[in-house]
């Protein structure tokens, strides 16, 4: 179906607006990530000894921050169609730069885990910005749009865990944590008093108190929409699924300095997301994002056989580099698919469960992936993985909507 243009006002500060979100999204990102590299040693400051237990509440600690915003991500959706997008990413930045600062300040293990699904139900400025971009920026440029912000995002993902390796040898885990914490309340700034926001279209004042099933009833073809939130968990799943095995896998290549080079190939993967971002969105607002969908699931989907068979180390740097353009331009896509296919004043809410979608991805994909790695070997998560991408690029082409609506 075909959406109004974003209003006069969104015309004219869209451009900054997206600065704003690419530089919060960024510093958002950047804070939830540099923990990787210590988080093992921060549990273990923090009184857990042994080493099975240092692995597993790790792991908890991890996950909990994405557990809790899954389950938010569609009540920040909500309420940002309600009362506004940028009062969301106001709630976000500074929920986050309180959440930050506090785990600097976690004296165990059970206030280390309920920060963290802190940070998660406080956070979403990466996904609020997602959908503050795909509704205010010209229809024309959304896909470019969101390109230039899933490249925040990725560059998040990339310099997350390198700031997080250097730092604390400098200054201290904690203070780490504190820095984390006002370099964000800089972007709580940034987003109060340098964003504008256009008025948004409502529903019906009746409407709106009306079940949630009528939210659904506005969306006149659903079928896009519904494969949309399939392809995003599958995505996530696929990306994430990956992660726990690499550095294993790595280890059984018999390579030198293993954590070093899969600290690069897990960077190599965010660096060509990064520079494909926005390139794959431009070209999708000209040859239309569900046919981009379907190109850069189908060369994930074939770079991921290789990977399977490699034998040295820089092999699989390669192709998890080439897999990475092809990452890079899904997501952008998926989005400005969704932000097509339903009326505005609805979209918020229908990213927010995309988001949502994403989240249970990333919390499942790494257990499923590590459970199948120990159990049956590492190259069976690559094949199980290449057959899950492959069947999403297979469903999107059978069930692709006509000229018009791919656009």
């Amino acid at each position: 179906m075909t959406c109004p243009s974003p209003p006069p006002l969104a015309e004219a500060h869209w451009k900054r607006n997206l600065v704003v979100c690419v530089f919060g999204a960024f510093t958002t990102i950047v804070a939830m990530t540099l923990l990787l590299p210590f988080l093992p040693l921060y549990v273990e400051h923090l009184g857990v000894s042994d080493p099975a237990a240092i692995v597993q509440w790790s792991g908890v600690a991890f996950g909990a921050t994405f557990l809790s915003a899954a389950l938010t991500a569609p009540l920040w959706g909500r309420l940002g169609d309600r009362y506004g997008r940028k009062l969301m990413l106001i709630r976000a930045s500074l929920g986050m730069a309180i959440a930050m600062s506090l785990i600097g300040l976690a004296e165990n293990i059970y206030q280390l885990v309920g920060l963290r699904l802190l940070a998660g139900l406080l956070g979403g400025y990466a996904s609020g910005a997602t959908i503050l971009v795909a509704t205010q920026t010209p229809k024309a440029r959304t896909g470019w749009a969101l390109g230039m912000l899933s490249s925040g995002i990725m560059a998040g993902n990339l310099a997350g865990p390198l700031i997080g390796g250097l730092l604390p040898p400098l200054i201290g885990i904690r203070a780490t944590f504190f820095l984390a914490g006002g370099v964000i309340f800089l972007t709580f700034l940034a987003t109060l008093f340098l964003m504008k926001e256009a008025p948004r279209p409502r529903l019906h004042p009746g409407a709106a108190k009306a079940p949630a099933i009528r939210l659904w009833d506005l969306v006149a073809d659903k079928k896009p929409m519904l494969t949309m939130l399939v392809v995003a968990c599958l995505v996530m799943f696929s990306i994430m699924s990956i992660e726990p095995i690499i550095t294993v896998y790595l280890t059984e290549l018999h390579t030198e300095n293993v954590t070093l080079m899969a600290g690069l190939v897990m960077s190599a993967t965010a660096l060509a997301s990064v520079l494909s971002a926005s390139r794959i969105g431009k070209l999708a607002d000209r040859v239309g994002h569900w046919k981009v969908v379907i190109g850069c699931l189908s060369a994930a989907a074939l770079l991921l056989i290789p990977q399977a068979f490699v034998s040295h180390a820089w092999q699989l740097l390669l192709l998890r580099f080439l897999m990475g353009i092809a990452l890079g331009g899904l997501l952008p896509c998926i989005a400005a698919i969704i932000r097509h296919s339903v009326p505005d004043a609805v979209a918020g809410r229908m990213l927010g469960y995309s988001t949502s979608c994403q989240y249970i991805g990333q919390v499942l994909g790494p257990l499923t992936g590590g459970s199948l790695g120990g159990h049956f070997g590492m190259p069976v998560v690559f094949v199980v993985t290449c057959m899950l991408m492959a069947g999403c690029a297979l469903g999107m082409l059978m069930m692709r909507p006509g000229i018009a609506a791919s656009h």
